[in-house]
């Protein structure tokens, strides 16, 4: 059979260059040695989720502490599947975790001398290469339909043997070049499939950069390599590309084991040299006692949507991914508090060979630290930004103030040299959190332990005398004077003596002026929210939980 003649007939084009210039084309890349090339290659479809930044950030990583380049390559050859904007959405969503590409699609970079970095604009790229391998005999017409490939999946499926395109149930593959042509003159659509040479009965060690050592089968299925609309499938786009994108490293999801044997075969018949893999373990959760993988039906966590609007600090996020990616990032931090996230040396070899148990509240708690760390005028700006996006437009008009803001910021964080506290986890629970400094949204529900007698006596009495100018120690001086006026003890001291002599201490009677200020047994400090929020509208309170009563 003249096969130079078949690929002619099968891939007509007459503005393929030859393979041999796409060398030249895509040179290799000029990096130090041990320099990773890694990539994201996701397809447009609009959902991001925890595993694609889990995925990123390990690709990030490896690229970028040891000099390398890390590039997004979108996989868009299923049309169907593509979703307007979810390229942007993909740059925007890691963007925001602080993972960033140094090229790739709609990065504006000095490095893009690889692309197109879409899979569908590299068409002739992949026809040449088809056709190379037609002319090889790797490679040829089926012309079966989906009724006859149905039937054969239904036949091995009856004999339960593997289902597939091998074999004896490759009804295309020995086809004589008469009924090629026959085939070809009556307009029968074809795709182009591999001619594997391999034996599912061998099998021979390859070695994961993760897992080590693992046995692997070789491939004997005839993959399709070009489907009959003359787009690659993924298996044969993304063997092409990582080879022309000089990617040196591909880090993915346990899932794709079961395609390895097909991707070896693949860089061997295109006389490519392989990358490396790295195959991660799933991200899991417990659930009623079992471990399972995270579900993007059944966790709503999965989504990085659901960090985002639920305003997780992005760096915790990005921390706590680091303790599942490399188990000696927790150990580094504490010894290096202060250090950016970014100064450990991630090694891809460290990575956790069986799956990773993801648990939100470690996570919520790191970001509470995290949160706890920034200045007031550095969570202003987190806070703020979240209203923006996320915030109602009560939100939007109450961060309008930065200053006033900030006058919170600072009470609610401890600063000016006072123990921080970690009172806020996430910018929903901290705008919220601070709600009752606005009037708009101070609706308390008034819980007082006392009856409305002592109530009204404690915030009356407190109203007639109560001065902004006062600082802590003066204040707490006429909180004393109302307590004993009503019975309460004026020192704690006095009221663990004889608590029978007394209707409570002075902390109660404080409890009462707190919930009638905040609407809350349990606040930061009483005299700097009464400060902060002014005489008028504190005194205002009072009354109103007295007319409550």
């Amino acid at each position: 059979m003249d096969l130079k003649k078949l690929a002619a007939a099968l891939i007509p084009d007459d503005d393929l260059i030859s393979p041999e210039k796409y060398e030249e084309i895509y040179p290799a890349r000029l990096l130090e040695k041990g320099a990773e090339v890694t990539r994201l290659a996701p397809s447009p479809t609009g959902f991001i989720h925890l595993g694609n930044l889990y995925s990123a950030l390990a690709d990030e990583r490896a690229a970028h502490t040891t000099g390398g380049v890390f590039y997004l390559r979108i996989e868009d050859t299923d049309l169907k599947r593509k979703v307007d904007g979810a390229v942007e959405s993909v740059i925007r969503s890691l963007k925001y975790f602080g993972i960033k590409f140094d090229e790739g699609a709609e990065i504006s970079s000095k490095l893009n001398y690889y692309g197109p970095y879409y899979q569908r604009q590299r068409a002739k790229i992949y026809r040449t290469f088809a056709k190379k391998l037609i002319e090889e005999g790797k490679a040829y017409p089926c012309f079966c339909t989906e009724e006859e490939l149905a039937a054969i999946r239904a036949a091995q499926s009856e004999k339960k043997l593997t289902t597939g395109y091998y074999g004896a149930f490759a009804k295309c593959r020995n086809l004589t070049e008469e009924q090629i042509y026959e085939n070809l003159a009556a307009g029968k659509p074809y795709v182009i499939r591999l001619r594997s040479s391999g034996d599912i009965s061998r099998r021979f060690t390859f070695r994961d950069e993760i897992k080590g050592e693992i046995s692997v089968t070789e491939n004997d299925q005839d993959i399709v390599l070009l489907k009959s609309d003359g787009i690659p499938t993924y298996h044969f786009a993304h063997a092409i590309d990582d080879h022309f994108m000089r990617t040196t490293l591909v880090i993915r999801g346990e899932e794709w084991l079961s395609s390895l044997p097909v991707h070896i075969e693949l860089f061997s018949a295109l006389g490519f040299r392989m990358p490396r893999y790295a195959h991660t373990c799933s991200l899991m959760k417990s659930d009623g006692g079992n471990k399972r993988k995270l579900s993007k039906r059944k966790d709503p966590e999965l989504s990085l949507d659901y960090y985002r609007r639920a305003g997780y600090y992005p760096v915790a996020v990005v921390k706590y991914l680091m303790t599942l990616l490399n188990s000696g990032f927790e150990e580094w931090e504490l010894k290096n508090p202060l250090a950016d996230w970014r100064d450990f040396k991630f090694k891809v070899s460290k990575m956790g060979k069986s799956g990773a148990l993801f648990d939100l509240d470690k996570l919520s708690d790191i970001s509470r630290t995290e949160i706890s760390m920034l200045s007031p005028g550095e969570c202003y700006a987190f806070l703020k930004g979240w209203t923006e996006e996320f915030g109602t437009e009560k939100d939007r008009q109450h961060f309008a103030s930065e200053a006033y803001i900030v006058k919170i910021l600072e009470l609610v964080m401890g600063a000016d040299g006072k123990k921080r506290r970690k009172d806020i986890e996430r910018a929903e629970q901290g705008v919220r959190l601070i709600d009752y400094f606005f009037d708009d949204s101070f609706s308390p529900v008034y819980s007082f332990r006392y009856g409305a007698d002592t109530v009204k006596g404690v915030l009356g009495r407190f109203a007639e005398i109560y001065d902004p100018a006062d600082d802590n120690s003066a204040w707490f001086a006429k909180v004393k004077e109302v307590a004993a006026a009503e019975g309460f003890a004026a020192e704690t001291s006095e009221y663990r003596k004889d608590p029978s002599a007394y209707i409570g201490s002075v902390a109660d009677a404080a409890e009462i002026l707190r919930i009638a200020v905040t609407g809350s047994a349990n606040s930061p400090d009483l005299c700097t929210i009464m400060s902060i929020l002014g005489k008028e509208r504190s005194i205002a309170r009072l009354k109103s939980a007295m007319g409550a009563v």
